[in-house]
């Protein structure tokens, strides 16, 4: 179970990525089946062949907001469909990703990565510490997401993904905000195929495919229970949902076949998108409907004054 937490905190820097682009910017981007991998195949390239383990993670980042942007120049600047230009991207990043490895994979398993000094402390899968570690870090990632997302640029991305037509008739360049937030969020989903791939000990050409459900399923599970009211419970719902998420897949995979995931996956975010529909969630007492339900008590108490008393 610690184990499944610690993934799930690394997949909250993944599901970060995926609220930016589908929550903030409204952009069904799927690009990041491809980033996730090239984050995990950049990182492990160099880290094989005896670069710095934090350089690589630095690089692989880099790499996932190249391969944003050029997803966003092809939506903004060739014009194209934003969910065909995301598949187009995925698809070249493939190839683009076994040309790094040199191969279907890459073996970590003897090398010094970031996860080494947790790993030789005795506290990686074993104690709650690394648990501490990874949620101060993905914690940290998350509050300069919340302050980005505040400042004139974050703001003016929020527009864009709210009205588009209204935000780029006031003069904002809808072009700019689309393609920097879809670098952005790659950027991450690669930080987080890096950080996955130094976790697990190994880097594969198949790792990303149907981590878009991945992001979605932690993202929507999250915010069903948390909300969305404000950026800072939003984004702290796509980390405590992606951590949900791991935990539900680790229970549900006790008694099944692991190549059973994807169906689960699948079946898991159908069943967090209907169950809103049919009313079940609501009913479901969270943190802000309890804090809003002592607001209304407390007001209902008061006397109600007449005009005749």
């Amino acid at each position: 179970m610690i184990g499944a937490v610690e993934l799930g905190l690394i997949y909250g820097v993944m599901a970060l990525g995926v609220y930016l682009t589908f929550r903030v910017l409204n952009f069904p981007d799927l690009t990041v089946d491809g980033s996730f991998t090239m984050g995990a195949a950049v990182s492990a390239a160099m880290i094989t062949s005896g670069q710095n383990p934090v350089v690589a993670t630095l690089a692989a980042t880099g790499a996932g907001l190249i391969a944003g942007l050029i997803t966003g120049l092809l939506h903004t600047k060739g014009r194209i469909d934003g969910l065909l230009a995301g598949i187009l991207t995925m698809i070249a990043l493939w190839s683009v990703n076994l040309r790094i490895m040199d191969g279907a994979n890459l073996s970590l398993l003897r090398e010094t990565t970031v996860m080494t000094p947790l790993r030789e402390a005795g506290w990686l899968g074993s104690t709650w510490f690394a648990a501490i570690v990874l949620f101060a870090g993905v914690m940290l990632l998350k509050l300069l997401v919340d302050w980005f997302l505040s400042t004139d640029l974050g703001l003016a991305i929020q527009a864009t993904g709210n009205n588009k037509q209204m935000i780029g008739s006031l003069g904002a360049d809808t072009d700019r905000t689309t393609m920097l937030t879809l670098a952005l969020s790659n950027g991450l989903v690669a930080l987080c195929g890096a950080l996955v791939a130094q976790y697990q000990g190994f880097a594969d050409i198949s790792m990303g495919i149907g981590l878009i459900l991945v992001g979605l399923a932690s993202v929507i599970l999250g915010q069903a229970v948390i909300g969305q009211r404000f950026i800072f419970l939003a984004s702290l719902a796509a980390v405590i949902g992606a951590v949900i998420y791991r935990l539900i897949i680790f229970v549900a995979l006790k008694g099944l076949d692991p190549n059973d995931m994807k169906l689960v996956t699948a079946a898991l975010v159908v069943v967090a998108l209907l169950l809103p529909r049919w009313g079940f969630l609501k009913r479901v007492p969270s943190w802000r409907d309890l804090r809003g339900g002592r607001r209304s008590a407390s007001a209902a108490e008061q006397p109600v004054e007449t005009k005749g008393a």
